[in-house]
C-alpha cells in the first residue's frame, strides 16, 4: 500500500482518508502524530470510524486526535483548536480528510491567527 501526502511544512503534512491498514506505512514513514478532520459517517460505510482509527495508531506508538470538520463549515473554535495540536503535538503530524484539500485549507486559517 503506497502512502501519499503532501508537506505543508517541515513537520506538518496531509493526506487523503487514511484507513487502518495504512498505519503500518505512516509509522514507518516517522509521522508521530495523526489528526482526523472527518467526521465519522461522513464517507458511509467504507470509511473507518475515528475509533478503529485511534485503535490502529496507537498500536503503532502514533498519537491520535479527532477533530471532526465539516467542509466549508470551519469554525473559529475548530481553527483554534488545530493551531493548538499543532504547537504541542509530536512531530511530524499527518493531518487528513476525505481529499486533503478541507485539512489543507484549515491549516492555512490556522496560519492567520494572530
Amino acid at each position: 500500500m503506497t502512502l501519499h501526502y503532501k508537506w505543508l511544512t517541515q513537520t506538518v503534512a496531509t493526506a487523503a482518508q487514511i484507513h487502518p491498514g495504512d498505519l503500518p506505512a505512516i509509522a514507518a514513514h516517522g509521522f508521530k502524530t495523526l489528526i482526523n478532520n472527518r467526521p465519522d459517517g461522513e464517507g458511509g460505510p467504507n470509511q473507518p470510524t475515528s475509533k478503529e482509527l485511534e485503535e490502529a495508531a496507537r498500536e503503532h506508538g502514533i498519537a491520535y486526535v479527532y477533530l471532526p470538520v465539516v467542509p466549508m463549515r470551519y469554525t473559529r473554535e475548530q481553527v483554534e483548536a488545530m493551531a493548538q495540536h499543532l504547537k504541542t503535538a509530536a512531530t511530524p503530524v499527518l493531518a487528513f480528510c476525505r481529499s486533503g484539500a478541507r485539512t489543507e485549507q484549515l491549516f492555512h486559517f490556522t496560519q492567520q491567527l494572530g
